[in-house]
């Protein structure tokens, strides 16, 4: 089972009205996230990460949705931006990749859309995407497309008020990261304002396959964050192989997040739905 079950969030929340962090109601969105953390029948939840319109609109969802028959339990779907500031190289070179296709943010969302029937989606989109669109507007684009979730990287915890507030009116959980840097009482304050899960990004620096094993840091980055909030802890930044996978979940990860190793999968392969999915189920098998 995965490390989250529902009683762990009724205890969070317990914790959460004594004055240890702060709760609030579960919106629709949220409510499918913790469901599928709650649900995988894994030792942590796996989400796959899938760039929106790579390598061409149609063939992305036909990756998100082998994602899902290989065994994913949520996606995390990007947006394609010019100045994707948290991206390694592969990502990056996807999402240029994705732009030069006539990638949209209308289209991602239709790629939503197509795979919210199959598991719960949070978009990540850079915050210049959100806020030239209007924080209301984009949530209710976000609802209308059956996305669960919204992670917006660059958007610090001073800053995401308005965008907090849309997205819980419309049902979408606001999923904040923290990163091993985090100062303690920042870490708690971002913890307190989490909805859906919150992002727990292993390693400093940019997105990117590593192939050394996570370490023994890796459970003290997860429990200051698990000790920090009342929704699940998912890992990701640099989770590769499915060792490093069920690494994560050792030390205590309630998801994990692959990125880079699934978009340069889609990249390389002839077929990039049969492949990524042989890769998911791989990942997936580690977590059982």
């Amino acid at each position: 089972m995965s490390g989250f079950t529902e009683s762990d969030h009724q205890r969070r929340r317990a914790a959460g009205e004594a004055g240890q962090v702060a709760s609030e109601p579960l919106g629709e969105g949220a409510a499918r996230i913790a469901d599928a953390f709650a649900t995988s029948g894994k030792r942590a939840a796996l989400m796959p990460y899938l760039m929106g319109g790579f390598p061409s609109p149609e063939r992305s969802l036909d990756i998100g949705l082998a994602y899902a028959d290989g065994g994913a339990d949520l996606v995390e779907l990007g947006v394609p931006f010019s100045d994707p500031l948290a991206d390694g190289p592969v990502v990056a070179a996807a999402g240029t990749a994705a732009l030069r296709a006539g990638a949209t943010v209308a289209r991602v969302m239709e790629v939503c859309e197509g795979l919210a029937g199959r598991l719960p989606v949070v978009l990540m989109c850079y915050a210049n995407l959100v806020l030239v669109r209007g924080p209301q507007v984009f949530a209710a684009a976000l609802r209308d497309a059956g996305a669960s979730g919204l992670i917006v990287p660059d958007l610090p915890m001073e800053e995401a008020p308005a965008v907090l507030a849309a997205c819980d009116a419309a049902g979408i959980a606001l999923v904040p990261l923290v990163a091993p840097t985090t100062p303690d009482e920042r870490l708690h304050a971002i913890g307190a304002r989490a909805r859906g899960f919150l992002y727990t990004v292993s390693v400093t620096g940019t997105t990117g396959e590593r192939a050394a094993p996570l370490g023994e840091r890796v459970a003290q980055i997860v429990g200051r964050a698990k000790a920090a909030t009342d929704v699940p802890v998912a890992l990701g930044f640099g989770i590769t192989t499915p060792e490093q996978a069920s690494e994560a979940a050792d030390a205590g990860a309630d998801g994990v997040i692959v990125g880079s190793r699934l978009v340069r999968e889609a990249a390389e392969a002839k077929d990039p739905a049969p492949a990524v999915r042989r890769v998911v189920a791989a990942l997936a098998a580690a977590l059982s």
